[in-house]
């Protein structure tokens, strides 16, 4: 397959996009919902709980996902081709770590600042990143690293 006929390139995902674009992007949809159709807020003190327990799992989550990719000597990047497939730390949980770190982080900025709207389109987000991205990095893999990767996808769930 190539990226021209919806596939991935055989030397990377094919993604166009940065995920982080896409989840800052339906964040401020929400924004803008929020200011014209504002929604009920949670009280202040249980949304800057949350908030800081979303902050908290991002940086755990992120730090982790990004420490095992340095140590493998592979692209951050899905735009970028993968020197190796990465299935220790975070990944032996979660084949998506850091899609999942932006989620807390794309979340706990909505409680932070109340933007309920936010919370309500996080379904939006994550089938953009699943249909979007996580399909093109999944087929790219595939082709990449055939065999060891459907045996990790059998292992391993997509998001947790």
């Amino acid at each position: 397959m190539n990226a021209a006929s919806g596939g991935s390139s055989p030397y990377h995902a094919g993604i166009r996009i940065p995920p982080p674009a896409i989840y800052a992007g339906v964040f401020g949809i929400g924004v803008f919902l929020e200011r014209f159709f504002p929604l009920i807020a949670l009280p202040s003190g249980i949304s800057q709980v949350l908030s800081f327990l979303c902050a908290g799992i991002s940086a755990i989550l992120g730090l982790w996902s990004f420490a095992w990719f340095l140590r493998k000597r592979t692209s951050l990047l899905p735009f970028k081709p993968s020197t190796v497939l990465v299935t220790s730390g975070p990944y032996r949980f979660t084949r998506n770590p850091m899609y999942l770190s932006l989620l807390f982080v794309y979340m706990g900025c909505a409680f932070w600042f109340g933007i309920f709207w936010a919370l309500v389109l996080a379904p939006v987000v994550i089938a953009i990143v699943r249909y979007y991205v996580i399909a093109g990095e999944e087929r790219y893999l595939e082709h990449a690293f055939g065999r060891d990767y459907l045996e990790y996808k059998k292992r391993v769930r997509r998001w947790i």
